[in-house]
């Protein structure tokens, strides 16, 4: 589990970095595959496969966050957070700095999925080249680095992100 103290010192950075918008992203694994979904076509980046995700509501927590989005976007419930892998800032399309955290999360169960926001899902190997984006690609190498090697990290680092 988290340290509570990640989650404030991850606000307090993005908030000394000028980050406007704070979005959480999950890790849902499901027998060695890591569940991703397809943004609809008519949307911002539309076709682009991504982790389950969302924006963070002002006054809220980012766990609580967390939970909420992967409810909301997947119909599956978070019973934990287990790791932090990272984060990566972009501009959204009406130019918002945001900074995506990305947890692993636990669920009671992997199905059956409600999609509302996305089009299709895909349980993806994580060998070769699952299609996201170059940022999620690499908090999935952060995955699958400390799975092989789990005693050799910190859950966070202050001043590098992971």
């Amino acid at each position: 589990m988290i340290d509570e103290s990640v989650y404030s010192t991850l606000r307090i950075e993005a908030e000394r970095d000028e980050i406007r918008r704070l979005v959480v992203g999950a890790v849902v694994v499901r027998h060695h595959r890591v569940l991703i979904l397809r943004r609809r076509r008519s949307d911002f980046l539309g076709d682009r496969w991504e982790l389950p995700s969302g924006v963070v509501e002002p006054g809220e927590a980012l766990d609580e966050a967390v939970t909420r989005e992967v409810a909301q976007v997947t119909g599956l419930e978070v019973t934990g957070i287990s790791d932090y892998l990272g984060d990566f800032d972009y501009l959204t399309g009406d130019g918002a700095r945001t900074r995506q955290f990305t947890f692993v999360v636990d669920v009671a169960a992997t199905g059956p999925l409600t999609l509302t926001d996305h089009d299709a899902h895909l349980w993806t190997r994580l060998t070769g080249e699952p299609p996201v984006s170059d940022e999620v690609r690499d908090m999935l190498g952060v995955y699958q680095q400390r799975q092989r090697d789990p005693h050799g990290w910190s859950a966070y680092s202050l001043g590098n992100g992971a």
